[in-house]
């Protein structure tokens, strides 16, 4: 069955979709994304990620490219179309088409958007999960504005092919004052010898991550401590626990980090739990 994919208005095949030469998204990375999880054919935390697109797109005074309902019934579409049991839902909105032109087009043109769907092999994330990933660190070096989920990713890029040359499944930017910000794709956290999970702020200087805002909830529920801090390197190779969350990832055990062994060198209880009852706190649509 071949892919299919959401451009600007047409359900068409993955490998004839295609986007204008002048696509601003293309340019100039003007333009915002979401990835959601797919779980049994449901989208997760559908509300949140929508949410965080409300707010990248205001951000950059991006345009809804149509009404949010419309959005959400073609994320379904795509999903339905592509038969996804397990697996993600990508989104992507850029500012439009016009000749290339630095400033905003004026008059506004109207904003591009693309839909797109795969399956992922949870299998084989859970056996990530159970024997745990190395991190490496890189300098951060990103703009100050990582809170908006911009397509503008090369510095992620460069740092996830670091830790892939390292051998190693993720890389952290670590900034100039010695602190841990976050991932190349994911947030970064820390569970302290006295057991209270740590990880920075969602200012200007990381991604508010929906899968953070999760553990977020369900800490508060469970009266578990949490504190919203920096926290250096060297803390966190001394911690006694570490790990990672993203969309496609959910919770992954840190065992390493540069080279370091994270307590025993096995993932931790708590990064365990966490994963497995993630999906009993996110929001899951409706079948």
């Amino acid at each position: 069955m071949p892919r299919i994919a959401y451009v600007n208005g047409r359900y068409v095949r993955h490998r004839d979709a295609v986007v204008h030469v002048e696509d601003r998204g293309y340019q100039f990375a003007d333009g915002v994304y979401e990835v959601c999880e797919v779980r049994a054919g449901r989208l997760v935390d559908e509300r949140r990620h929508m949410q965080r697109l409300a707010r990248s797109l205001d951000e950059l005074s991006i345009a809804w490219p149509l009404s949010p309902s419309a959005v959400a019934v073609i994320l379904r579409e795509v999903v339905r179309l592509n038969r996804i049991g397990n697996g993600i839902v990508y989104l992507q909105v850029t500012r439009g088409v016009a000749p290339r032109n630095h400033a905003f087009p004026n008059p506004a043109v109207r904003p591009s958007m693309v839909v797109t769907a795969r399956e992922l092999d949870r299998a084989a994330m859970d056996e990530k999960a159970a024997h745990g990933i190395s991190v490496i660190t890189v300098p951060e070096n990103r703009w100050d504005r990582v809170d908006i989920k911009t397509v503008g990713l090369l510095p992620n890029v460069l740092a996830k092919q670091t830790a892939k040359e390292a051998g190693a499944y993720e890389a952290w930017f670590v900034d100039r004052d010695g602190f841990v910000t976050e991932g190349s794709s994911t947030n970064a956290w820390i569970v302290t010898r006295d057991g209270v999970l740590v990880t920075r702020p969602a200012e200007h200087g990381i991604l508010r991550g929906v899968t953070r805002s999760v553990i977020f909830a369900f800490a508060e529920r469970e009266g578990i401590r949490l504190e919203e801090r920096a926290f250096t390197l060297e803390e966190a190779q001394a911690a006694r626990e570490a790990f990672m969350t993203g969309a496609s990832t959910i919770v992954l055990p840190i065992i390493s980090v540069d080279g370091k062994r994270i307590a025993n060198g096995k993932p931790g209880p708590v990064a365990g739990k966490l994963r497995s009852v993630y999906h009993h706190h996110a929001e899951v649509a409706p079948a």
